[in-house]
């Protein structure tokens, strides 16, 4: 099978697409033939080695999201079968024509859904309703998201609303992207660089993190609360989170997925009940074959675009 990797950290000049043998699923494992794949901030700032993974061995291979059929079956893994077509994160591997998928975090595909919609709308869709519901809002607060127009972005602004938000406020690198959140239902778009992000909010999510984490903190009322859901880092002065009764939460989905089954499953459903009701939209900003993994990667670092990135096998 052909696959991508990198053998230094760099920019996405570094990922190379490679030759490799099948992988072989294990206890709890699917084997997917990939037909789509997601491209997340975290995985561009791994190939720098900025994220989590930036002391890992070398050669790198990414994780992220993966849709597709499955070809293989590891031991103890109920609920699948060869044929099924699913949508999963993967820990590693997923840049390639075949992926290893844990069974705890894979998901069957509605009928008729396509594997490109999969992975624009069920990673994406899960991280934006964890983050609401670790965030808990009440009906009329207000909800501000850094990252707006990236691929959990863009849906955690049409699901702020559609839980009951008064007012969401889009934080984003460009005023190029307003247009395209005041169509997804953004009732305030302000850029990164501006000297006041409005009137504070009740709830921020942020995407981001890095320099704009502090940023974010100040942009809530007293009393407010953070989801910090990426991987940029960052630090805060704590005496802000004592002055003004605000806190913190840190999220990952894996923990959220193992912790919170049910409501993981709820989340599942609820995604795809409202993609097809035309009630949320997962848009698509570019679709690539895997030999353009780099071109990917040059999109997601220049911030250029408007929902997800996907590469094709």
């Amino acid at each position: 099978m052909r696959r991508v990797r990198f053998h230094a950290y760099g920019g996405p000049e570094v990922l190379r697409l490679e030759e490799a043998e099948d992988p072989v699923p294990g206890p709890g494992e699917l084997l997917v033939r990939t037909e789509a794949i997601g491209v997340t901030l975290p995985s561009v700032r791994r190939v720098r080695g900025d994220g989590k993974g930036g002391g890992d061995p070398l050669p790198g291979v990414l994780g992220g999201e993966i849709a597709g059929e499955v070809v293989a079956l590891g031991p103890d893994v109920p609920g699948f079968a060869v044929g099924d077509r699913v949508t999963s994160l993967t820990l590693t591997g997923s840049y390639g024509e075949l992926a290893l998928a844990p069974a705890s975090l894979a998901s069957h595909l509605p009928d008729g859904a396509s594997a490109v919609q999969a992975v624009a709308l069920v990673r994406g869709g899960h991280v934006a309703l964890a983050a609401l519901s670790t965030a808990a809002p009440s009906d009329g607060e207000s909800v501000l998201i850094t990252g707006a127009a990236s691929g959990t972005g863009h849906l955690a602004v049409q699901l702020a609303k559609l839980r009951g938000a008064a007012r969401v406020v889009a934080a984003v690198s460009s005023e190029a992207k307003a247009g395209f959140l005041y169509g997804l239902g953004a009732d305030e778009v302000v850029t990164y660089d501006q000297g006041s992000w409005g009137e504070p909010v009740d709830i921020v999510l942020d995407g981001v993190g890095g320099e704009l984490l502090p940023r974010a903190l100040a942009a809530l009322a007293p009393g407010g609360r953070l989801v910090f859901f990426n991987s940029g880092g960052g630090t805060v002065p704590a005496y802000e989170l004592l002055a003004g009764a605000k806190t913190i939460t840190g999220l990952t989905m894996r923990r959220f997925a193992t912790v919170h089954r049910e409501r993981y499953a709820r989340h599942h459903d609820e995604l795809w009940e409202l993609a097809a009701a035309g009630r949320l939209t997962a848009a698509v900003h570019a679709e690539l074959p895997l030999a353009e993994a780099a071109k990917a990667h040059e999109i997601i670092e220049a911030r250029a675009n408007l929902g997800k990135v996907v590469l094709r096998p």
